[in-house]
């Protein structure tokens, strides 16, 4: 494909397309629980943890969420929100790509243990099948890092050649 001077390869229009898309995704989830009033102070955070508690914690992940998340819950709260807006921007505008998706990647397999056991002695697919949820936004965010996601459609890209040809 040619877009003026520029030569761009499908597979990175393709990838771009993922990036922004899941950029989007992380920038929907981040912002009701920033703009609400209910996942911070309202219980909303909390909420979600005792549910992860109750049904689907991995075992080893019990004393983390019991000992440290929910003792320091107003921070959590704080963090997942506004860790989701900046994993979701960076995507979306191609601004360290490979930073927010490395930090999305850790946020995926946080969530795969907190929320995802299907329970002990249960098939090996069991696992799989109940953690597509997070597994696809993970493997989106590995392709990520190892590709080159922010060649196309990225305002980091054009700032960084804004950058080079202003030296």
């Amino acid at each position: 494909m040619q877009i003026g001077s520029l030569a761009i390869d499908r597979n990175d229009v393709a990838l771009a397309f993922l990036r922004i898309f899941v950029g989007f995704l992380f920038i929907m989830f981040g912002q009701y629980k920033i703009f609400g009033t209910q996942f911070i102070y309202g219980g909303g955070f909390e909420s979600y943890i005792n549910g992860f508690i109750a049904h689907g914690t991995y075992p080893f992940m019990l004393p983390v969420l019991k000992n440290f998340v929910l003792a320091h819950h107003i921070a959590m709260a704080y963090l997942v929100p506004y860790g989701e807006m900046a994993i979701g921007l960076g995507l979306a505008l191609g601004i360290l790509v490979r930073t927010a998706s490395v930090f999305g990647c850790v946020f995926m397999v946080a969530m795969l243990f907190s929320s995802n056991y299907p329970g002990a002695n249960v098939p090996l697919w069991r696992y799989f099948g109940a953690s597509l949820q997070t597994n696809v936004l993970a493997m989106c965010f590995a392709a990520f890092v190892i590709g080159e996601a922010d060649l196309v459609l990225s305002v980091g890209r054009y700032l960084r050649k804004r950058g080079k040809a202003g030296n």
